[in-house]
């Protein structure tokens, strides 16, 4: 698996973790704070990965990106967050600005 690879599963994994914590009720629920602590651990192992090959600051402005991207999508799909066209559009900003780390990034 390249480094790539790694950190696109993490920041997946970062999402899982994210959306998990309103879940987890202040980590008072048993089963959704286990899958809290799977995600996390899962994300926070392949972003270490990750590091090995793409520089720190890149790496973490990316998986935080993904996390944060699908978040946002998680919290409009399942918890009825507002999605005003100023949130898509910056929205879309991240995941333009996520592109252009990975295509200026050796």
């Amino acid at each position: 698996m390249t480094a790539w690879m790694y950190l696109i599963l993490a920041g997946l994994l970062e999402i899982g973790f994210a959306s998990m914590l309103k879940l987890t009720d202040n980590f008072t629920r048993v089963f959704p704070t286990i899958i809290f602590l799977l995600f996390a651990t899962g994300s926070f192992y392949f972003l270490t990965k990750a590091i090995e090959h793409i520089p720190i600051g890149t790496a973490y402005a990316v998986w935080t990106g993904i996390g944060a991207f699908g978040t946002i999508l998680i919290g409009i799909l399942f918890y009825k967050e507002p999605a005003s066209a100023l949130r898509l559009f910056f929205l879309f900003t991240l995941i333009v600005s996520i592109v252009g780390l990975k295509l200026v990034s050796n």
